[in-house]
């Protein structure tokens, strides 16, 4: 989170303080908060947060100090989700980076019959879940 809430290019500030760290901290604690991370060796170059309620994942930020590296974690994610059976990511953001992964806008209609079905699904077993890509 401390790096999801690092300075951007072009951005006066962060939403994610001290207090929506440590509500975040909590959440994790309860199993809700997960993050994914992007290693090159011993250097955190990339990853995301968010929250998983159910089989519906909310995410909510994520950062890149090397080309494509939260891309990578992204795509960790999404493999991860997909054998968990989760079938929506809210990203929130209709951004360029995320429609070219393949993200899309749905109407708030489809959207909220879908978090209401996901998020009453039992949820995986969190501390059993590993995502492991190759090596590039």
């Amino acid at each position: 989170m401390r790096e999801c809430a690092a300075p951007r290019d072009g951005q006066d500030g962060t939403w994610i303080g001290e207090e929506i760290r440590d509500a975040y901290g909590a959440l994790h604690r309860m199993g809700f908060a997960h993050s994914v991370e992007t290693w090159n060796g011993a250097t955190l170059v990339g990853g995301l947060y968010g929250v998983s309620i159910g089989r519906m994942f909310f995410g909510e930020s994520m950062f890149a100090r090397q080309p494509e590296a939260s891309k990578v974690a992204l795509a960790g994610l999404v493999a991860l989700l997909r054998r968990c059976d989760f079938r929506m990511i809210d990203c929130q953001q209709n951004t360029s980076h995320l429609a070219s992964m393949g993200a899309h806008e749905i109407d708030r209609h489809s959207f909220l019959r879908q978090v209401d079905e996901l998020v009453s699904m039992t949820p995986p077993d969190w501390s059993t879940l590993q995502i492991e890509l190759p090596d590039a």
